[in-house]
């Protein structure tokens, strides 16, 4: 039971400090700049998340050919850029991570 009412009050919580700036911002018309401004947001956040999980092995910022995370992701991005497929994208870097594993790993 006290889990439910941790996770119920969380998103009380998130919910409370999220609506009321939501429905304050739906009652103006915003400038078009910041809408320009907020499709940076997600490729922002996504770099955020993956350069450190791509570049930190160990603790240490690695730019080593053993470094099958840095080898994946640069194949990755290069099959997504050229492609634009996702699906296809995906699963050239899951194989290019397994496969540089494979080299590198003895």
């Amino acid at each position: 039971m006290n889990e439910f009412l941790l996770i119920a009050g969380m998103a009380v919580a998130t919910m409370a400090s999220r609506i009321p700036l939501l429905v304050w911002l739906s009652k103006r018309n915003l400038p078009a700049g910041w809408f320009r401004a907020l499709r940076y947001v997600p490729p922002a956040v996504l770099a955020a998340i993956i350069l450190p999980a791509v570049l930190i092995v160990d603790g240490k910022l690695t730019f080593a050919v053993s470094n099958a995370p840095l080898a994946a992701g640069i194949v990755t991005a290069l099959v997504g850029w050229r492609s634009r497929s996702l699906l296809l994208t995906i699963l050239v870097g899951m194989a290019a991570l397994f496969i540089w594993r494979a080299i590198f790993n003895f």
